[in-house]
């Protein structure tokens, strides 16, 4: 049977049986939200070394190879698992910066820094959809980031999931702040339709 459009529940129970299809499927709707997460917390001056793509890609094949020991029963015992590898393999990366490690070490554990950013998905920036009441909140917002213009999808991580000020929103990217502002006001109105699912236009 075609695993298309099916729940992440029954395709974790497909997957628990044993269909890599289903698991493949399963652990490639998280890849955009894993992306943020990583994003949010690869610091600007570290992004030219650890793409937060490549982390991520590496997060999914762990999931992958190592889905038998995940015991979990929901979507959000799915999505906390793949947090946890996630940073497993963020703090192995940044081991290899020895000289950028020192501000993450006078910060909070990566752990928690992922889990406020989780957070930071997790509140509503809209009217949330029917889709979203049945899923992760944070799940469904990345993904419809994900289909946002770049400008959009820029101006709304900056603001929601970096917590950055308009103005330095505004100096990141080359606008000013009342600019960036707008920019902001009509990304939200944007991802509001994608998240009520009344526009399926990019």
């Amino acid at each position: 049977m075609p695993t298309a459009h099916l729940s992440p529940e029954l395709l974790l129970e497909r997957a628990r049986a044993g269909d890599q299809q289903a698991l493949g499927q399963l652990l490639e709707e998280y890849r955009e939200y894993l992306r943020l997460l990583a994003r949010a917390r690869v610091g600007r001056e570290l992004q030219v070394r650890l793409d937060p793509s490549d982390l991520v890609q590496d997060a999914l094949l762990e999931a992958h190879r190592d889905f038998g020991q995940f015991l979990g029963q929901t979507e959000s015992e799915l999505t906390a698992w793949l947090r946890q590898i996630l940073v497993r393999n963020l703090t192995d990366q940044l081991k290899h910066h020895h000289s950028q490690m020192r501000d993450y070490e006078r910060e909070q554990p990566l752990e928690v820094l992922v889990e406020q950013a989780h957070e930071a998905l997790a509140a509503p920036l809209s009217t949330p959809s029917a889709q979203a009441v049945r899923r992760e909140q944070a799940v469904v917002l990345a993904n419809a980031l994900a289909r946002l213009s770049d400008d959009y999808r820029e101006v709304i991580i900056r603001r929601h999931v970096e917590g950055q000020s308009f103005d330095e929103v505004a100096l990141a990217m080359g606008r000013t702040s009342g600019a960036a502002r707008m920019l902001w006001m009509r990304a939200l109105e944007r991802l509001g339709r994608l998240m009520e699912g009344s526009d399926g236009t990019t």
